[in-house]
């Protein structure tokens, strides 16, 4: 990690494609590729990849006519990440990146569970179009409406790995998991909602409420906001996972958190992974997704990258629930009241998620 990270000077006097590739470094870690800040992804990214990546997102709210432009509501873009990292001493960065790092080998054979449950439950994404777009663009298909309900079909869905520590010797291959019957509905954390009070707080007020429903303390945002790091820019995602795996016991139930790519998945797959998590390990899951109201309709605009909980599902309706921490009313008088418990298509979720540049979440 040092012999690569590179020096100070060779940093500052890089261009912006120069420093994505640099602080976006990929690793091999026993069979599965980790990129740093990106989390665990199918394919290492090219450099144009990286390039695209450190873009503004695509689907943004210019493009809708009659939708006010984006508020940001606190996520860290990949050009903020990268901007970020490039601006500390190398000692620090590389500090950073050890510690990223660590977390990422002790979740290594939960990105290997899910590398391949998606191969074999998602159809490969278009030759033409490996950079990972919204399911439209994939080759999946048009994306679904908000409201169309994903078939629910029964499949084979990743076990639970326990946290692992040190260096160990790459898994055997294994057969097949049994099916696993995950329950019709499942709901967790209730009562447990929060609301961010500051426009660039959805990490802190997502992992409050996380927190909050671990160990029924709940701490404040400006205490997670100094523990993730997060700077008017933003939280980064890979500070939430961390956070997770530190400072609460879900990790007992879920297996070690990781930062996991889903850019190679599709809807059902997204579906099938959450009723898992949350069906089966009682655990909440960290969307990260693009708040944009194609996506999410009881919004009045169109909002940046953003965090949300991830706390239960319901089969039949084919929804996922989300505790949305964002209310537009608090800042903007003309929004409407969006915090609290939400139910979202999961279809629409999903593609909420492609929606951000770093087409990711943490479980």
């Amino acid at each position: 990690m040092t012999e690569t990270s590179p020096g100070d000077l060779q940093v500052r006097s890089a261009d912006e494609s120069e420093q994505a590739e640099a602080m976006l470094r990929c690793f091999k870690l026993d069979t599965e590729n980790y990129c740093l800040g990106l989390g665990f992804v199918d394919r290492v990214p090219t450099g144009a990849q990286l390039q695209e990546l450190v873009s503004p997102p695509s689907l943004r709210a210019a493009d809708e006519v009659g939708v006010e432009q984006d508020i940001a509501t606190g996520d860290l873009t990949p050009a903020a990440l990268v901007a970020e990292r490039a601006a500390m001493p190398k000692s620090t960065r590389v500090t950073a990146e050890l510690d990223e790092m660590q977390a990422a080998w002790s979740g290594r054979e939960k990105a290997r569970e899910l590398r391949e449950f998606a191969a074999a439950n998602t159809p490969p994404v278009n030759p033409q179009n490996p950079g990972g777009s919204p399911a439209s663009e994939e080759g999946l298909g048009e994306a679904p409406a908000a409201g169309t309900t994903p078939t629910a079909t029964p499949t084979v869905v990743p076990t639970r790995t326990a946290p692992t520590v040190g260096p160990s010797k790459p898994a055997p291959p294994q057969t097949p998991a049994a099916p696993v019957k995950t329950p019709a509905s499942a709901y967790i954390m209730k009562g447990f909602q929060t609301s961010q009070e500051k426009g660039y707080w959805c990490g802190p007020a997502t992992f409050q409420s996380i927190d909050w429903a671990d160990d029924n303390q709940k701490d404040t945002q400006a205490s997670w906001a100094k523990d993730l790091g997060s700077t008017t820019g933003g939280t980064a995602i890979s500070a939430m996972v961390k956070q997770t795996n530190v400072k609460t016991a879900w990790p007992k139930s879920a297996g070690t958190y990781i930062v996991q790519n889903v850019s190679d998945w599709n809807a059902q797959t997204f579906f099938t992974v959450h009723q898992k998590h949350l069906g089966v390990y009682k655990a909440p899951v960290i969307e990260h997704v693009q708040l944009l109201k194609r996506y999410f309709p009881y919004l009045a605009f169109n909002h940046s990258g953003h965090y949300q909980v991830g706390r239960g599902y319901d089969k039949a309706n084919g929804t996922i629930a989300i505790f949305e921490v964002f209310n537009e009313r608090r800042f903007n008088s003309r929004g409407n009241v969006t915090d609290g418990p939400r139910n979202v298509p999961a279809s629409a979720l999903f593609n909420a998620t492609l929606a951000n540049s770093f087409k990711n979440i943490g479980l």
